[in-house]
């Protein structure tokens, strides 16, 4: 098998990643070799392992003019706009903690993307080993890259709304900061650190946007204690920024619900059951329309990974702390929707993968959800029977009929136009790309739960 280099780090001349036979490597060029050393000889890689901030990985080859090393793999690739806001600011304080690491070790971040973080064992990792060069004095070259990716979205989420993460997936390089200072109310100029960082940044560098005395060259000398200070006082301001969320109609769903006790307590057990009979046992599953995440803490018990996904901002940033205060650190809540789902994106439309270029998952979840998608927002059931079936071998899904009371609130404010919603086209519509195993009506309600195989892994075996 021909080695496939990865789009993701065609940018970076230090080095990339490719595949080969399916293991993931990152080979370093000759341009990167002495900074790469330098992270080892110094130290400082062995204190960011030590304390699980870097992604661990092996040497596999040392030449004079380049190096491979085998990182350990993240299970499911996410971006920062699919994060909560506390996602956002953990990842945001990491990048700050490494930096202040950094320059203890005598060296700097040259890069503070956000896409270098990711999400293991349940907490925020830097995954660039390259990202980092000698510290020399002079201004932090990742500073602005770090104000856009990090102290923007977080700004805009704490003053003014839950959704402006999802803008910087149009700002693949962060988002601009005299945009973003123009968004920002005007209680935001008493907060030291915005001002400083966001509205005057701003304004310095539209001053200076071509002024030939800002080349790097004129740049002016900061020591390594300035710039520890500076790192300080933006820490102090991210600590501080707050989004306490909101009671929306998803964050408290199964609180709210209109499932009596044993129906809930019957539901449980059949997703329990239904997951025991897959063979093999699935490692990565999907909870599509997770809400808060119950489901998919129940799954998580069977020690599978589960990328836990819902719509609603406020409903993943309780799972996300859920997990966090508990410690479940095989669950990855994430923001998305799936009628505008992540889009491939960057360069060639090849920078960052789509959502269904990520999911190949082992089995979904997908539980009073499929009302949502077919009258909420008029998706044919054929459309969402074909769009599972390229996301999962395994599915369990809810049928919620008209019958139902969430349906008919939903049907309330607007024409009844969907004769085909019910379950004979349910099932005639999956059994295109599915076998049913299993189906068992939920006691005291008219929903019906099922177990599928895609078709095509019935043919692979």
């Amino acid at each position: 098998m021909t080695a496939q280099t990865l789009p993701s780090s065609f940018r970076d001349p230090s080095g990339y990643l490719y595949r080969d036979n399916g293991q993931l490597y990152r080979r370093i060029t000759n341009i990167g070799i002495a900074s790469y050393q330098k992270l080892l000889s110094s130290g400082f890689y062995d204190a960011l392992v030590k304390n699980q901030l870097l992604i661990q990985h092996i040497e596999t080859s040392h030449t004079d003019q380049s190096i491979v090393i085998k990182p350990d793999e993240i299970p499911y690739i996410s971006y920062p706009y699919e994060w909560c806001f506390s996602q956002l600011k953990d990842a945001a304080l990491l990048t700050l903690k490494i930096q202040k690491m950094a320059l203890a070790h005598n060296m700097s971040l040259k890069d503070a993307s956000a896409f270098n973080v990711q999400f293991h064992h349940g907490k925020p990792i830097f995954i660039d080993t390259l990202s980092f060069e000698d510290f020399t004095p002079g201004p932090w070259v990742a500073y602005k890259q770090f104000c856009q990716h990090f102290l923007a979205p977080l700004s805009l989420i704490a003053y003014k709304d839950r959704r402006f993460n999802k803008t910087t997936a149009n700002h693949i390089d962060g988002l601009p900061l005299d945009l973003t200072s123009k968004l920002l109310p005007w209680k935001s100029y008493i907060n030291l650190g915005l001002l400083l960082h966001i509205h005057l940044h701003a304004k310095y560098q539209d001053k200076h946007s071509n002024d030939s005395e800002c080349s790097t060259n004129n740049k002016p000398s900061i020591s390594k204690e300035k710039m520890m200070a500076m790192i300080g006082q933006i820490e102090s301001t991210i600590k501080k920024l707050e989004w306490g969320g909101a009671d929306t109609e998803w964050r408290d769903y199964y609180s709210k619900t209109n499932y009596e006790p044993a129906a809930m307590k019957q539901k449980r057990e059949l997703v329990e059951a239904y997951l025991k009979t897959i063979e093999p046992s699935p490692q990565k599953i999907l909870d599509l329309g997770a809400n808060n995440g119950e489901f998919s803490h129940l799954a998580a018990k069977s020690g599978c990974y589960v990328v836990s996904q819902d719509i609603d901002e406020s409903a993943v940033e309780a799972n996300y702390l859920h997990c966090k205060k508990s410690g479940i650190t095989n669950v990855l809540p994430l923001i998305q929707d799936l009628t505008n789902p992540s889009p491939a994106i960057g360069w060639e439309h090849n920078e960052r993968m789509s959502l269904l270029e990520r999911c190949n998952a082992d089995a979904c979840l997908a539980l009073a959800l499929i009302h949502h998608l077919a009258i909420s927002n008029n998706l044919p059931l054929t459309k969402i029977a074909s769009f599972f079936s390229r996301a999962t071998n395994y599915l369990i899904i809810e049928f919620v009929p008209k019958t139902d009371s969430q349906v008919r609130r939903l049907l309330k404010t607007r024409e009844d136009i969907f004769s085909n919603y019910n379950q004979e086209q349910f099932e005639h519509s999956f059994r295109e790309y599915f076998t049913i195993c299993s189906k068992d009506t939920i006691s005291n309600s008219d929903r019906i739960m099922y177990l599928m195989k895609r078709l095509a892994v019935e043919k692979a075996e």
